[in-house]
């Protein structure tokens, strides 16, 4: 008998296999190397050039499909599959259909409301909020999403840049309940919502920007589509099951979280307000897979005593913004194995990244096929003049990798830039003329940002006259107007200081008083909170002799910031709004070591 080979002869390779195998192999370990994020940017890029040729390939055939379309669509064919989950209660698309039916047939029948008026939205996170919103959106008007924290002169100012027909609100006037509960589930005709186009508007959401009062930002049917888009390219599923406890007022939660769930036919849990006590035991009993966060929600949760069986949830994305580095880790420890999915985008803008890749404390990442689609650039900006630098010829100059530089997005009709409603001079200003060539036009993100050597992008900074604080944008013109209603005020120069381990940038004001006049903390207590939001509201205040001014006659800013609030580097008397006092009080040593420390909550 001869040997086994002779019976089966093994067929001999090529010679050129062996080789093309190591080229192969050669080249997979040159791409991990040299270009470790190639098959994640491809499958991202994809996704994206995917949704916008979809879009594309029905407005050709002259179909526009607008989010609204898409809910009722769902509405037809998963009727009771559950949507909203509210307080326990349950409510199916077919529910949430036949009750925003209703919602508008009452608008209908009142005969107040045509196609295109404004209607504005002043309520809480509930489930009628939605309601209310997609009955409005179902005759084809436009809706204002009100900050429910905003008050007194500044939603004065609110209501009328938007001018809306009708007013709605968590409780009103002419009630709206005992309306709906007789009113008809018919659908209403269909050419009411119909878009004709998706650069036509369809909310108002406000933003407060770099300057002054809150501005309403133009929402067209475009931006919903790309804001319900963001779910779905973060890698979420109709099985999904999102939480979402931020305020349906601003774009995350009403865009970016029920947009995202009728673009996936998902679920959605509406929780009225944040609650970090409550929100594991929250996800674990409505088996939640996806939530939202802003970078203080993160951090809260981290605050909370150490439980056992933290880890033992079915969440395994948490999409948001904000969170630092540190936070982001102890989250992960924590936690468990939930990717973390940090996203850049203002809502007017225009420019959208997105970290794909889970990279600790990124915001996303750009390469040459993001640019050729939405391209951006950072400009080197003069913080002491608060403008771009432009060289000897006119135009504005890139940053290096590593530099912070303010994003700029190029406006094209490809990327336009909608505005702000009722003020032409606002919607000017957010836009840079003549930056690299003649014509050329671009949207002024006012963040700075950093782009590293594998060009990951990271946020560093707000520009202008505003400060970060609790997740929300405050305009320093907006606090110190209302300051200087006091009248023993001269001048209130007011901007946001840095606090350890804390996001975003506390309130201060530094005061000038009037002549043989005496600082009422009582009364100016009383002032910033009846006409202040609270995370507007300084926590801070430092009383001066004279304001410094830069060279072209604005309130200078930079050594007050760096200085803080520390009151033993700081001669001038110094106070510290103590919520659970309900006043100003000296800011002593041992006040400043307890806000160090965390004993006393801010």
């Amino acid at each position: 008998m001869s040997g086994w080979d002779e019976l089966y002869p093994v067929p001999m390779l090529p010679s050129w296999v062996p080789g093309a195998a190591a080229g192969v192999v050669s080249l997979h370990l040159l791409q991990k190397l040299l270009f470790p994020y190639f098959w994640a940017d491809l499958r991202y890029l994809l996704k994206v050039l995917v949704y916008g040729l979809t879009v594309e390939v029905y407005r050709l055939q002259g179909r526009i499909v607008t989010v609204l379309d898409k809910f009722v669509k769902l509405a037809e064919k998963q009727p009771h599959k559950p949507f909203l989950i509210y307080e326990g209660k349950v409510h199916t698309y077919q529910d949430v259909d036949r009750r925003s039916n209703r919602i508008a047939q009452v608008f209908l029948h009142h005969g107040a409301l045509k196609k295109g008026d404004t209607v504005a939205l002043l309520m809480g996170n509930e489930p009628d909020f939605i309601h209310v919103w997609f009955g409005l959106a179902k005759l084809g008007c436009v809706v204002a999403f009100l900050n429910f924290n905003v008050r007194s002169r500044s939603l004065l100012h609110c209501v009328s840049s938007c001018e809306p027909k009708i007013l709605v609100v968590g409780a009103g006037v002419h009630t709206l309940l005992d309306k709906i509960e007789t009113a008809s589930e018919d659908p209403v005709p269909v050419n009411r919502r119909s878009a004709s186009n998706l650069k036509s508007t369809v909310l108002y959401i406000f933003t407060s920007g770099t300057t002054g009062l809150p501005k309403a930002a133009v929402i067209s049917h475009m931006q919903v589509l790309k804001g319900a888009a963001g779910l779905w390219a973060f890698g979420a599923t109709a099985e999904d099951v999102v939480y979402i406890t931020l305020p349906l007022y601003h774009s995350a939660a009403s865009l970016l979280g029920i947009g995202g769930c009728i673009e996936l036919g998902a679920t959605c849990v509406l929780k009225k307000k944040f609650s970090a006590s409550q929100f594991w035991s929250d996800c674990k009993k409505y088996n939640v897979t996806v939530i939202q966060y802003i970078g203080e929600l993160c951090r809260y949760l981290c605050s909370q005593p150490v439980k056992e069986g933290e880890k033992n949830h079915k969440v395994r994305l948490a999409i948001g913004n904000g969170v630092r580095i540190d936070v982001w880790r102890e989250f992960l420890d924590r936690f468990g194995a939930v990717k973390i999915c940090e996203f850049y985008g203002a809502t007017e803008g225009n420019i959208c990244f997105m970290n794909h890749t889970g990279k600790i404390g990124s915001v996303g990442r750009t390469n040459f096929f993001y640019k050729l689609f939405f391209p951006f650039d950072l400009i080197k900006y003069d913080f002491q003049k608060d403008e771009p630098i432009r060289n000897k010829h006119g135009w504005c100059e890139k940053v290096k990798k590593g530099e912070a530089g303010l994003l700029i997005s190029k406006v094209n009709a490809k990327n336009p830039f909608f505005g702000y409603a009722g003020n032409k001079r606002h919607t000017e200003k957010k836009l840079l003329c003549e930056v690299f060539k003649k014509g050329d036009l671009y949207f002024n993100t006012g963040d700075l940002m950093v782009q590293d050597h594998e060009n990951f992008l990271y946020f560093w900074d707000r520009i202008g006259d505003t400060f970060r604080w609790k997740g929300e944008n405050v305009a320093t013109t907006e606090v110190s107007d209302v300051i200087v209603m006091l009248d023993f005020i001269q001048e209130a120069n007011v901007y946001g200081v840095s606090v350890p381990d804390r996001e975003g940038k506390a309130g201060m004001a530094s005061l000038i008083l009037k002549q043989n006049a005496s600082l009422d903390l009582e009364q100016m207590y009383k002032q910033v909170v009846t006409y202040l939001p609270s995370y507007a509201c300084p926590l801070f205040l430092r009383v001066q002799e004279k304001m410094e001014m830069t060279g072209t006659f604005k309130q200078q800013k930079f050594r007050l910031v760096d200085e803080g609030f520390n009151p033993s580097t700081i001669t001038d008397p110094l106070y510290f709004l103590d919520h659970s006092k309900k006043a100003y009080v000296l800011l002593t040593k041992e006040v400043h070591e307890m806000i160090l420390s965390g004993k006393i909550k801010l």
